[in-house]
This record gives C-alpha cells, sequence and structure tokens, in this order.
C-alpha cells in the first residue's frame, strides 16, 4: 500500500490507509490523534565517511526513525540499498509501529537505512560500513529503546557485526541490542523461516474459517520468504502451481514438486532446472486462475494496469504494500479477499520479539516453543481482525488499520497523551 507521509495531514493518511475517521473519533479532541500520529517522535540521520579498499573514502547517507514509542521500545530492521531515502524509511517505521500493534507486542515502530548499492561494495567494506552504522547510532538505540534487525539486504551476518560493534562501545554484553541474530549469537531457533510460518498460520486460520481445505496456489517471488512459505504451504497439502523470481518462474497445474524444486533453486537460483515444467512470466503468474496469489517479492505488482486481470479469489500480501491503494479499491468492489500485509508478513516482528525476550531473559526456547507461541499470537491477531472487520463494516486492510491505530491511540492516552 502506498503510503505518503510526506503530506502532514492526519486526514490523508488515514484516508491512504483506507480508514474512516469517524472510527477512530473518540470524543472531541481528535485533533490531538492527529498530532501524535502525523509525524515520527524521533529522527536521526548521518553521512558516513568509509574508506573503501583501494584507499578512497565515499559518503553514505544514513538514517534512523523512531516513529512511536507508546508501546514499548521501537522496533525495526535495517535496510542498505541504493533507493534509500529519509522519507521511505519514516514509511516504513509508521508502517512497523501499526503492524507491532496488530499483532499485539509491546513495541512500538522504528526503521533504519544506508543509501548504498551492497553489490557495488565489497565484503569487508560491508563490514566496515555495518560497524560505522552503530558507531553513529549506538548512542540512540538499545535493548530497551530501540531494536534493529534485517531488512532488505542485510542479514544475520550483518546483525552479528552490528552487535558485536554494539557491545565493543558499551563494553558489556547486550545480545538484546539486536534481533535477527545468529544463533552463535544469541539469535532465536526458526526466526529464518518466521515470516513465512506466520503467513501459512494466517491463511489456514481463513480457509478453516471459510470451511476451505485445499487450495491452488501462485507463489510471486521466491526468496527466503516466497521458498520457505512454498514448502510449508505444500506440506500443509495445498497445491503450488506457480513460483517466480525475478527472472521469471514456472507453471505446473498438476502441482509443483517444491521439495525437488527447493533443493535446485537453493543451489544455483534457476527456476528453469525444473523438469517438466512450463515457463512462466510474473506478469502472467499474478493473472493465474488460482485460489490464492500470494505476492512475495516487491511492491506495487498489482496496480491500476492489471488489477482486472487478477483472477485469484484470495491475495495473501506477503510482500510490503505489494497492491496499490488504487489497485485496492478495485479488488474490495470485486469482493476479492485481500490479507494484508500488516497482518500476513508479520511473523517476523513476532519472533524477533521472542528473540528480544530470550536475549533479556537469558533462557533459550527450543523451535517447538518458538513455534507454538508464533502460532498463538498470529491465530489470536487474526481473530481479532476478522471480528473488527464484521464490528466495523469493512475490508481486513481496513480491519488491520483500525485495530492497530487503536491500540496505539489508547497507550498514548493511557500516558496522558491525549
Amino acid at each position: 500500500m502506498d503510503i505518503d507521509l510526506g503530506n502532514n495531514s492526519m486526514e490523508t493518511l488515514c484516508k491512504t490507509c483506507s480508514i474512516q475517521l469517524d472510527k477512530i473519533k473518540n470524543g472531541g479532541r481528535f485533533i490531538d490523534k492527529k498530532e501524535i500520529l502525523k509525524t515520527p517522535r524521533k529522527t536521526f540521520t548521518a553521512n558516513i565517511p568509509l574508506k573503501m579498499d583501494d584507499g578512497s573514502v565515499e559518503i553514505f547517507p544514513a538514517f534512523r526513525i523512531q516513529y512511536n514509542d507508546a508501546r514499548g521500545p521501537t522496533k525495526g530492521g535495517i535496510r542498505f540499498h541504493q533507493n534509500v531515502s529519509q522519507e521511505e524509511v519514516k514509511k516504513l517505521a509508521f508502517l512497523m509501529t501499526i503492524k507491532s500493534a496488530v499483532v499485539d507486542i509491546p513495541f512500538g515502530g522504528g526503521k533504519g537505512g544506508v543509501k548504498v548499492n551492497p553489490s557495488k561494495i565489497s565484503e569487508s567494506e560491508k563490514e566496515r560500513l555495518s560497524r560505522e552504522y552503530i558507531r553513529h547510532f549506538h548512542r540512540f538505540i538499545g535493548p530497551e529503546q530501540d531494536i534493529p534487525a534485517p531488512d532488505v539486504n542485510t542479514n544475520e551476518k550483518i546483525m552479528g557485526w552490528m552487535t558485536d560493534e554494539y557491545e565493543k562501545i558499551k563494553g558489556r554484553k547486550l545480545p538484546g541490542i539486536l534481533t535477527g541474530k545468529p544463533l552463535s549469537l544469541g539469535g532465536s531457533k526458526g526466526r529464518s523461516y518466521a515470516t513465512s510460518l506466520g503467513g501459512a498460520i494466517i491463511l489456514e486460520e481463513y480457509l478453516k474459517e471459510e470451511s476451505i481445505d485445499r487450495v491452488e496456489v501462485a507463489i510471486q517471488g521466491f526468496g527466503n520468504v516466497g521458498s520457505n512459505l512454498a514448502k510449508i504451504l505444500h506440506d500443509k497439502g495445498h497445491k503450488i502451481v506457480a513460483v517466480s523470481d525475478a527472472e521469471g518462474g514456472i507453471i505446473d497445474n498438476e502441482g509443483i514438486d517444491i521439495m525437488d524444486l527447493y533443493g535446485k533453486y537453493d543451489g544455483d537460483g534457476d527456476l528453469s532446472k525444473m523438469k517438466d515444467v512450463e515457463e512462466i512470466s510474473n506478469k502472467e503468474l499474478l493473472e493465474l486462475d488460482v485460489d490464492v496469489l500470494i505476492p512475495a517479492a516487491i511492491e506495487n505488482q498489482i496496480h491500476e494496469e492489471n488489477v482486472d486481470k487478477i483472477k485469484a479469489n484470495i491475495i495473501l500480501e506477503m510482500a510490503n504494500s505489494p497492491v496499490t491503494t488504487e489497485a485496492d479499491k478495485v479488488l474490495e468492489n470485486s469482493n476479492t479477499v485481500v490479507i494484508p500485509d500488516i497482518l500476513a508478513n508479520a511473523g517476523g516482528v513476532t519472533v524477533s520479539y521472542f528473540e528480544w525476550l530470550q536475549n533479556i531473559s537469558h533462557e533459550y526456547w527450543t523451535e517447538e516453543q518458538v513455534n507454538n507461541k508464533l502460532k498463538a499470537y498470529m491465530v489470536r491477531a487474526f481473530k481479532q481482525v476478522r471480528e473488527t472487520s464484521e464490528n466495523d463494516e469493512c475490508g481486513l486492510r481496513e480491519a488491520a488499520y483500525i485495530l492497530g491505530i487503536r491500540r496505539v491511540l489508547e497507550a498514548e492516552k493511557s500516558r496522558g497523551n491525549l
């Protein structure tokens, strides 16, 4: 969903989020609520000078935004990307605020980023940049203040470097400073596939409530989220008929052998290595007549130009903002069920919360314990969003935003800020 936070108008923000203002009004002090939500609580910027391998020095703009901490320490990933900007980080920090509230974990929302093309720097330059990011922002983050995590083009290795640098600066072990770390540094079991498992749990709950057993599924995006989700849904008995990556995809109406594909793709990243399947473009995949379409790649994949060709009955948003605002209105009018990203892909932040809990308590859980706790949180969140949808007579996306914003405002009211 394309949220423009550059316009400091709560009415505009709510409209973009498809939220009716009267559904979060309580009394005559709504102007205070606009002020609370329209801008980030804290914004930090830096221009990081980095010595490159050839001895030259380059400057990399970097950001950390803590949007709202009414419900707890801010939480959100750090991304390395050539298109990172302060406005993008602000938008994502807002979404993290709402996502944490929807699954009802005691976190606010934050986000960070560095404007860098990671494919253009060496591994050693990447490590130095990661450590420099912590050196520039260490005063503003901490286990009880702001907890970063991996995001686009960052991973557990980078989180390990950042954790090490933070602990060196502070002079003591503080594993709760970051989540998504390697297991050897306090990472949580189950974290690597938590986003996928969370999405599968949400889909299963929806299908159960609708008395639907087995479905045909197409998945756009075969990275960590898409590939793990394909494996999980396949194991649950659903038929995966098409998958794709950035280069294109494959289709088999009888069902793709996901376990075979998973091993081959993991080896060389080439979907075309599969036998007895047809190739398909990403555009064609989105327009397949399947029960469930799962955009798990990048944003804005379903838009005004292709929305009329979407035939799936259910769209499970595993990518962030894969459906534009304009397309979302068309889908709603066509009775297509859209399970929104701030609910569907919240398994990652939920298990990040579990990792943080384990770090600060120094008590670590088994993989089964993590997955059982994740299921409990995701099922509860789905039922609450569904109940809000029924009570407020709106779609699941609108219901998720209403639920999340209400919870943030309730926390602000309890603090005496409203």
